[in-house]
């Protein structure tokens, strides 16, 4: 793995550690990575395969573990001193992680003194996570995916008009089908179909994450105004183009491995700018059912601008 991926995602690992009982978020997490915000949690999720604040919640409740098995404090003490904002949010995570409430643990800790309740599964995770190893396990499919012929090229800037839909990524068919009806009346010539995740999923909630079903028009297009579409430029530069061909619902693990296997492993990093998904058929017709894909992932060689 690239040694400055490590060193980065180390160095957030450190922040947290160090500030667990402070109030932190998505943005504060990117700054310390220096990574945008777009392309951090997609970096962070795919090297430890944990959510950035995923991850956040656990370590807290870990150490709320200890304080437990330690300490004489009250609930609402180690509540404040692990960094929730409540004592029922404090409460409702540590159940939803430990199946049991705070209170129930540290009783059966009292009772039984070589209690080993978190030894098999979370002992490691209740000391501080100086070393933790960012590391991935590698499925069948990601091991493909990384053997997967990535080309890096330079893409022109585009004008296009585009439809945003905000909602579930699996309902994105609902804009395409508006765009589809402006281009049955405005556009004679085929052109290329792209669509844009604005959100990454893993850490923004379904129903807000923002999507936009684009088609590129050619430089003289008239722009004339039309309630269903929007127009804007997409940015040219260098991107690494994977091309994809799989059901549609492994597209997210095609993004996972980019960022959190051939990124970290090459001489580029991502650049400030959103990743483009070239729809190369229609997955509906295919005989498959499969989502032909020209992903670009926007990137920048290491240190550069």
């Amino acid at each position: 793995m690239n040694n400055d991926y490590r060193v980065r995602i180390q160095t957030v690992l450190h922040f947290i550690e160090d500030n667990l009982d402070q109030e932190i978020n998505l943005e504060m997490l990117a700054e310390v990575s220096n990574f945008s915000k777009y392309h951090f949690s997609r970096v962070f999720s795919a090297i430890t395969n944990k959510t950035p604040m995923t991850y956040l919640t656990e370590r807290r409740l870990h150490h709320a573990v200890t304080y437990l098995e330690t300490t004489n404090k009250t609930m609402l003490d180690i509540s404040i001193l692990c960094g929730f904002s409540s004592i029922s949010s404090f409460n409702s995570s540590f159940r939803k992680l430990f199946k049991t409430t705070p209170s129930e643990m540290r009783r059966s800790m009292q009772k039984h003194s070589n209690y080993q309740l978190m030894s098999s599964n979370n002992q490691e995770e209740l000391s501080p996570s100086k070393n933790y190893d960012v590391s991935i396990n590698i499925n069948n499919f990601l091991r493909r995916v990384w053997e997967m012929n990535i080309e890096v090229k330079e893409l022109p800037s585009y004008q296009v008009a585009y439809v945003r839909h905000v909602g579930s990524y699996l309902e994105t068919y609902k804009a395409w089908g508006t765009l589809s009806k402006w281009v049955e009346k405005n556009l004679p010539s085929t052109e290329y179909f792209i669509g844009i995740s604005l959100d990454d999923p893993s850490v923004t909630d379904e129903y807000s994450c923002r999507y936009d079903a684009c088609i590129t028009i050619p430089e003289e297009f008239v722009k004339e105004g039309d309630s269903s579409v929007e127009f804007k430029t997409l940015s040219g530069g260098l991107y690494a183009l994977y091309p994809f061909y799989d059901t549609i619902d492994k597209l997210a693990i095609a993004y996972q491995s980019v960022y959190g296997q051939w990124l970290p492993n090459s001489d580029y990093e991502p650049d400030d700018r959103y990743a483009l998904e070239f729809c190369m058929n229609d997955p509906y017709t295919d005989p498959e059912g499969k989502a032909k894909v020209d992903l670009y992932i926007p990137i920048k060689s290491v240190g550069g601008h």
